[in-house]
């Protein structure tokens, strides 16, 4: 997570570069030799040829000798222009990467390696685009396949480009930025329009600081069926994913492990994850933003589950249909996120839980990022003391308060805005002291009077062993609230 966004306007969308009509066959460019020396058959050479003629080429990698097949580049390659396809041949053959290594240039010195952008600033949670491997910059087409980037500051960053595809890769090591960057940073930190409809299917990253990044006003991209995975060896685990200033994003049927945050959302707006899993984090998505909804996910053994963080500006998550339990384990991995406050209150669904920008935070802020505390914002209690201070998540709206399970049927009544729809869902837990949300068992709308309450009677069905119930309410305007308290059977 960024300390604070530096500035929100969203400039004109950047015309890209004008691409001449792409071949019905493109020539292939092969890569025959490993050797960084700008010879034909060499990497390099490949890339420079193709950038002068974009859409008329294809670059196939192919084995040379046995495995593990070596690239390890003397400089920084050349970026990439679209449209062309790069693709490491054996992995279609037998499931074989080709690496493109830059431990030749990029000296590791843990997480002081990969400078930010700002003089002092080092590692992960600070602004960069600093010793990219591939870059993807000002094009558009790209299509990356069969490649293991590994040991840059950023693996691949897509940089003001659209329309890329990014699959069946596998994304190691990379300690700076990000395994995979996508954003529409302009070069001084400022969101553009730019970074849109690009899709990252089906890669494997693993021990990169943050596995991806949606970041600057990166747009309606697909994030799906990744491995987003960090070990031992993580010298500062993250995020997952963090999305920052990122809107309409989709992130679907993803795993995510052993992270800070499994996937953090900081003021990004209406982005959309789904039926994805996280397990292992000390939290397992956190969110700031408006309009963010999480459907279907499974959440579970995070110390969170789901952690709605304050901000400035009062805004509505929607918590839709997710299975979250065996939470509150004891994980206290803090690098930009995570909860390591002594005291945290833990489980599926907490509001309030401090981010970095707060004075309550317990964790690394960033290598050279920290925050001083004049600018360390306060929580606000339930009565918005002290002032000032940044309010609870979504309005503070309280859960459902359930009455009684008489055999199939429960009862009980919800407190919300007055004369509205509230949309009121059902989870069971296999143990009678079960309070998460085990099992999603169906939801019912009903009506608030002109005080904000309402009643409900809903028969549950596929109770089976269910033990203890649960339950959420949801406003008209996607604010979802924590869980109920649980009846039992």
């Amino acid at each position: 997570m960024r300390l604070m966004p530096l500035l929100v306007a969203v400039l004109p969308l950047l015309p890209l570069p004008t691409i001449a009509a792409t071949p019905t066959s493109p020539e292939t460019l092969s890569v025959d030799h490993y050797a960084d020396d700008g010879q034909p058959g060499s990497l390099r050479w490949a890339i420079e040829t193709s950038n002068q003629n974009p859409g008329h080429y294809r670059i196939d990698i192919a084995a040379v000798g046995k495995p593990p097949y070596v690239i390890r580049p003397s400089r920084a390659l050349p970026e990439i222009k679209g449209p062309v396809r790069i693709t490491g041949l054996p992995w279609a053959r037998d499931g074989q990467y080709i690496a493109i290594d830059g431990s030749a240039y990029i000296k590791d010195q843990g997480v002081r390696t990969c400078p930010g952008a700002l003089p002092g600033q080092f590692g992960t949670n600070v602004r960069t685009t600093t010793n990219p491997g591939l870059v993807l910059r000002d094009t558009q087409g790209v299509h990356l396949s069969g490649l293991e980037v590994r040991n840059f500051c950023i693996g691949i960053l897509v940089n003001r480009a659209s329309g890329n595809v990014i699959e069946d890769n596998r994304i190691v090591a990379n300690k700076g930025g990000a395994g995979i960057m996508l954003t529409g940073d302009d070069g001084a930190g400022n969101p553009t329009t730019t970074t849109n409809n690009n899709k990252v299917l089906r890669n494997q990253l693993i021990d990169n600081g943050d596995g991806l990044e949606l970041t600057r006003g990166a747009a309606f991209n697909l994030v799906a069926d990744n491995l987003f995975r960090s070990t031992a060896a993580n010298p500062e685990p993250s995020q997952g994913i963090e999305i920052l200033l990122g809107n309409d994003n989709s992130v679907v049927r993803n795993r995510f492990e052993n992270y800070s945050d499994g996937l953090q959302i900081n003021w990004g707006k209406r982005n959309y994850l789904a039926a994805n899993t996280f397990s292992g984090n000390s939290i397992g998505v956190s969110v700031t933003g408006e309009g963010n909804i999480l459907d279907g996910n499974l959440i579970h053994g995070n110390r969170i589950g789901l952690a709605l963080r304050p901000e400035p500006e009062v805004t509505a998550t929607r918590l839709s249909g997710n299975r979250i339990w065996g939470n509150s384990q004891d994980i206290r991995r803090c690098e930009a996120g995570g909860s390591c406050v002594p005291d945290q209150r833990t489980g599926a669904i907490v509001f309030g839980v401090p981010a970095q920008a707060h004075a309550l935070y317990v964790g690394s802020r960033g290598v050279g990022a920290d925050l001083p505390k004049q600018e360390q914002a306060i929580i606000c209690d339930g009565k918005g003391e002290p002032k000032p201070c940044q309010p609870l998540p979504n309005h503070d709206q309280q859960a459902p308060r359930l009455i009684a399970l008489e055999g199939e049927l429960l009862r009980g009544e919800v407190h919300g805005p007055a004369s509205s729809l509230l949309r009121v869902e059902f989870f069971g837990n296999a143990e009678a002291d079960g309070t998460e949300a085990e099992q999603y068992l169906g939801e019912v709308l009903v009506n608030s009077d002109t005080r904000g309450q309402a009643r409900f009677a809903q028969v549950l069905e596929n109770m089976g062993e269910l033990r203890s119930f649960t339950a959420t309410v949801t406003t008209a305007d996607g604010a979802t609230s924590e869980l109920s308290l649980p009846v039992r059977r």
